[in-house]
C-alpha cells in the first residue's frame, strides 16, 4: 500500500511542476503586459482611427496623457482630419460682450445636459476704438471679426490663434463720407478653398462713384487679389445682407428685397443666385439666411410664430421644406439630435440679463428650455453659430514653420561650429604630429650623417674605397 500511495504521489509531482510553470508563465505574461503601453501593443494607424473620433473637450485631457499623444494631436493634418472624421461636432454660440471686454463661448449640446456649458474667452488684438467687435462669418472653425475702421480678424477661439487682416486699401477707395460709418464694405465672406487648400476672405464694396468691387484675400499667400471681372452685372451689393455663409465650397448671402440668395463659388471664382420659396414672397417682415444640420435655410419672425424653410438638397428648389414654431421672435441657431430645432428666444432675452435656449421638435412643440447667465443686451451682430475645431490660422503654421527654420539654422550653425572646432583640433594634433614627424627625421637625419662622417674617418673603409677606384682605372 505504501508504494502504490509512493507511486501516485511521484507521478503526481510532473503535474504540479508543469501546472506551476504554466502559472508563472500566465504571471509574467500578464506583468510584461502590464509593463507594455497602449503603443506597444495597438498600431499607430489604429490610434490615429481611435483619436480621430475622440470629442474635442477630451482631446485636451489626452495631450497631457504621454509625448506621442501631444504629438499626434497637435499636427494641423490631425486637426483637418479630426474636422471631418469627428463623430459628434460640437456647435458653439459665441456671445461678444457689450464694452469688447471678453466673450462667451456656449456649447449649446451641453447646455441642456450640464451647468458646464458656459467658458469665458479672451478676444485678441484689443485695441482702444470706439467701434465694437462684429461676428461676420464661420468656415472650419475659424471665425472673421470686422472692427473698424478697417481691419478683419480671423480667429480660432478654441485654440487662441488669430491673424489680423488689413484692407486700407480698399478704404482708400471710397469717398471720405462715407468714413462716418463703421462698415465700410457691403458684404463679408469667408471661406474654404479645398483644391488649392486655402482659406479666403471676400470683401464688396462700392467706391465713390458707385462702382462694385470684389476683392478676395489669400491667406496662405497672404495677398489680396481683384475680383472685379466675376461681377459680369452689378449684383446691388446694398440690398444683401452682409453677413456669408460658407457650404459646399461657396460663400451664399440672402436678399429679402430679391428674394434670392447669392452664391460665389470660390473654385470657379463665379456668381450664380437661387430663388427662395414662393412662401417667402408674400412675408413683409425681413428674411434671414442661417445654416441648420449642414443645410441653407431661412427664417422670418412675426408677432406670433417663427417660419422657418430648410433646403434638404442643395440647389434644389424643391426640396424646401417648411417649419413652423409657435412662438415669436425666435432665432434658429442648430439641429439636436438630427432633427429637433434649438432656438435662442430673443423675446426674453431683451427683457432679461440672460440667454435663454429653447428646443423644438419638428412640429414646432416645445421640448426643453434653458436660460445661461450671459451679460449681453445687443448682441444682434455680436453672436455666432460655429463648430469647434483643431484647425489653426494659417498664417501661424507659416510662422511656426519659420521658428522651426530659424531653429533648425540656428543648430546647425552651432553643429558647424563644433565641426569647425573638431577639425581645428584635429589639424592642430596632425601638425604638431607633423612637426613631432619632422623633429625625429630631423634627428635621424644628424644621427645618418655623423654616422657617415664616424664610417668615412675609419682608416679599413678609406682603404677599402682605394682598392675599389684602382679596379675602375684599370678597366
Amino acid at each position: 500500500m505504501d508504494k502504490k500511495m509512493k507511486q501516485k504521489h511521484t507521478g503526481n509531482k510532473p503535474k504540479q511542476q508543469s501546472t506551476m510553470k504554466k502559472k508563472e508563465e500566465k504571471q509574467q505574461q500578464n506583468e510584461n503586459h502590464k509593463s507594455k503601453s497602449i503603443y506597444d501593443i495597438l498600431p499607430l494607424e489604429l490610434i490615429h482611427r481611435i483619436l480621430f473620433r475622440v470629442p474635442l473637450k477630451d482631446l485636451g485631457r489626452l495631450k497631457c496623457v504621454s509625448k506621442l499623444c501631444n504629438t499626434l494631436i497637435s499636427d494641423p493634418d490631425f486637426a483637418k482630419l479630426h474636422l471631418h472624421l469627428s463623430a459628434a461636432p460640437a456647435h458653439v454660440c459665441l456671445f461678444v460682450y457689450d464694452d469688447d471686454s471678453n466673450a462667451v463661448s456656449v456649447d449649446i449640446d451641453a447646455a441642456f445636459h450640464r451647468h458646464t456649458a458656459v467658458k469665458e474667452v479672451s478676444l485678441p488684438l484689443k485695441m482702444n476704438t470706439p467701434f465694437d467687435f462684429k461676428v461676420m462669418c464661420s468656415c472650419r472653425g475659424l471665425l472673421l471679426l470686422h472692427r473698424a475702421p478697417h481691419f478683419l480678424i480671423v480667429w480660432n477661439p478654441l485654440i487662441g490663434s488669430s491673424k489680423k487682416v488689413s484692407y486700407s486699401h480698399i478704404v482708400s477707395r471710397i469717398h471720405r463720407k462715407y468714413f462716418m460709418f463703421p462698415d465700410i464694405a457691403c458684404l463679408y465672406g469667408f471661406g474654404y478653398d479645398a483644391l488649392q487648400d486655402d482659406y479666403l476672405v471676400v470683401v464688396a464694396s462700392q467706391d465713390k462713384n458707385d462702382q462694385e468691387h470684389f476683392d478676395c484675400l489669400s491667406l496662405r499667400t497672404n495677398s489680396w487679389t481683384n475680383l472685379d471681372f466675376a461681377l459680369s452685372k452689378p449684383l446691388g451689393t446694398s440690398n444683401w445682407q452682409s453677413r456669408g455663409f460658407f457650404l459646399n465650397g461657396a460663400i451664399h448671402w440672402a436678399s429679402f428685397r430679391f428674394y434670392s440668395i447669392l452664391i460665389f463659388d470660390l473654385k470657379e471664382r463665379s456668381f450664380s443666385t437661387i430663388s427662395m420659396p414662393e412662401q417667402v414672397m408674400g412675408y413683409l417682415d425681413p428674411t434671414h439666411l442661417i445654416l441648420l444640420g449642414g443645410c441653407l435655410a431661412l427664417y422670418s419672425c412675426d408677432s406670433k410664430e417663427t417660419n422657418i424653410w430648410v433646403m434638404k438638397e442643395y440647389k434644389v428648389h424643391s426640396s424646401w421644406t417648411f417649419y413652423q414654431i409657435s412662438h415669436e421672435d425666435c432665432v434658429p441657431l442648430c439641429l439636436s439630435n438630427g432633427s429637433d430645432i434649438v432656438a435662442l428666444d430673443s423675446f426674453l432675452i431683451s427683457r432679461l440679463p440672460c440667454l435663454y435656449f429653447a428646443k423644438y421638435n419638428v412640429r414646432g412643440e416645445l421640448l426643453q428650455l434653458k436660460y445661461v447667465q450671459v451679460p449681453c443686451r445687443d448682441w444682434s451682430r455680436r453672436y455666432m453659430v460655429y463648430t469647434e475645431s483643431l484647425v489653426p490660422v494659417p498664417s501661424e503654421i507659416k510662422d511656426k514653420d519659420k521658428d522651426k527654420k530659424k531653429k533648425n539654422g540656428r543648430q546647425n550653425q552651432k553643429n558647424d561650429v563644433k565641426q569647425e572646432k573638431r577639425t581645428r583640433s584635429e589639424c592642430g594634433t596632425s601638425i604638431a604630429e607633423c612637426k613631432k614627424g619632422s623633429v625625429r627625421h630631423a634627428t635621424l637625419a644628424k644621427e645618418v650623417a655623423t654616422n657617415s662622417g664616424q664610417m668615412a674617418a675609419d682608416p679599413q673603409i678609406q682603404g677599402l674605397r682605394r682598392s675599389v677606384r684602382l679596379r675602375l682605372r684599370k678597366r
